[in-house]
């Protein structure tokens, strides 16, 4: 009974370690191990559930702890993968390991992998799996049912479509694991089958693909070659991964940064500096123009310093109009609502849209002022006109900052670039320069004569 006893403590401090290890690989403190550790509790796993956690990490976690195995090992964990998730590895590869790692595949893999691999990554050709469910239009169900349980003991993405093909690749039909349950035996798969066949091309942009499943709910669409014939298919899983880095782009984007290519707490302090201070540098140089133009307006402020103590305000909200409009049209554009042949419409809403709210904190700024207590001693005796100004200047300001902030994704749509540029900074720098001028101009306008 002593041996019993002093046994099972160390049977229970076993499986505490094994807990704790799991624990630090299956949530989120997976990100915040360094790659030493990582590695550490990775082996620390039996291969059973190493295999199982492995399989689900993303393809840069999984090359990270493959890329300094020896050969067999190597092998061994790259054969795990279906063709498109070791295309998706080999793609995170130093270029010295690439060859290396396809040498390792078998030669059936290695062929379907090295076709994605011709393919962008962004792409559905790089995103597809070459791997499916092919059936016969002259097939019966019992014959289809057979057949898939064949199919399904290869690395097949998934089962629950079944895509019909010509003997020329084309795809003609799709029919669902249910349906062909559900048939009687003798029918025929053209008799069951679907023809209108949701599909895409293997050069489509993953936003594109994205917006595709999301529009259709989906779980895997056909992908077809200028041939049209069919190549492959891109699941739900494929996609999704690809559809979180690219929002993820956006975002960083949208906050002048460059995209961070690990976890924030994994960026070196050097490799952030760089990320963040080249747009900050532009920026910067860019908010110097605001200095020369008010530079040019120096004996209006000379003769009126009161115009001074709104500057901030007017600048401000020019910028945080332009702000929300290019963060509206960047999203609607990422999610296919707004196209570039839409840019007129969206000119006009937001001409409306700048006025409405311009003239509602032009009307807050012009009773600020003109009911202010001791609105004398602190603005002089011309209160009431510079009340005027600041309203008429937040107006023209707000609605320029609007027309901006809306039309520069478009432009940058226009001439291929990414519209997420149009940050939020980006458009505030462009406003605040503006801004200053629109500001004095309408001052020189309208005080004209008595401050100025």
């Amino acid at each position: 009974m002593q041996n019993d006893e002093n046994q099972n403590p160390e049977v229970e401090n076993t499986s505490t370690e094994e807990t704790n290890d799991l624990s630090l690989l299956h949530d989120d403190n997976w990100s915040q191990l360094s790659k030493e550790d990582r590695k550490t509790h990775f082996e620390s796993l039996n291969r059973t559930e190493a295999e199982e956690f492995f399989l689900n990490l993303t393809p840069a976690d999984q090359y990270e702890l493959i890329a300094d195995l020896n050969h067999l090992q190597t092998r061994s964990w790259l054969r795990l993968l279906a063709p498109d998730d070791a295309a998706d590895l080999i793609q995170e590869a130093d270029a010295d390991k690439k060859d290396e790692f396809l040498s390792l595949l078998d030669p059936q893999t290695k062929r379907e992998v090295s076709a994605l691999l011709a393919y962008a990554e962004d792409k559905a050709g790089g995103l597809m799996n070459s791997r499916f469910i092919r059936l016969r239009p002259n097939m019966n169900v019992d014959e289809a049912i057979s057949y898939i349980r064949i199919q399904a003991k290869t690395q097949v993405e998934t089962v629950y479509y079944s895509y019909v093909l010509d003997a020329e690749q084309h795809l003609v039909g799709v029919v669902s694991f249910r349906e062909l349950f559900a048939s009687a035996s003798n029918k025929k798969v053209e008799e069951i089958m679907h023809t209108d066949v949701i599909q895409i091309s293997v050069d489509m942009d993953q936003e594109h693909i994205g917006q595709v499943f999301s529009k259709y709910e989906l779980m895997a669409i056909p992908v077809i070659d200028s041939n049209n014939k069919m190549v492959g298919i891109v699941t739900f899983d494929d996609i999704a991964q690809a559809v979180q880095e690219e929002a993820t782009e956006d975002i960083h984007k949208i906050g002048a940064v460059e995209t961070l290519d690990a976890p924030y707490l994994q960026i070196s302090m050097t490799e952030m500096i760089k990320k963040r201070g080249g747009w900050l540098l532009i920026l910067f140089v860019g908010e110097m123009f605001t200095a020369s133009a008010m530079g040019y307006y120096e004996d209006i402020l000379h003769r009126a310093v009161v115009l001074s103590m709104f500057l901030p305000l007017i600048i401000s909200s020019g910028g945080n109009s332009g702000s929300q409009a290019s963060t509206l049209i960047i999203r609607a554009m990422a999610l296919g609502e707004v196209k570039l042949r839409d840019w007129w419409r969206v000119f006009i809403r937001e001409i409306a849209t700048g006025l409405c709210l311009g003239a509602a904190l032009g009307l807050i700024g012009l009773l600020r002022i003109y009911f202010w207590p001791w609105r004398e001693q602190i603005y002089g005796d011309h209160y009431g006109l510079l009340a005027v100004t600041v309203s008429a200047s937040v107006i023209g300001v707000v609605l320029w900052g609007t027309i901006s902030g809306s039309m520069l994704p478009f432009i940058l749509r226009k001439f291929k670039l990414d519209p997420a540029s149009a940050s939020a900074p980006a458009v505030a720098t462009i406003v605040d320069v503006t801004g200053v001028i629109i500001y004095f101009t309408v001052a020189s306008m309208i005080l004209k004569g008595t401050l100025l």
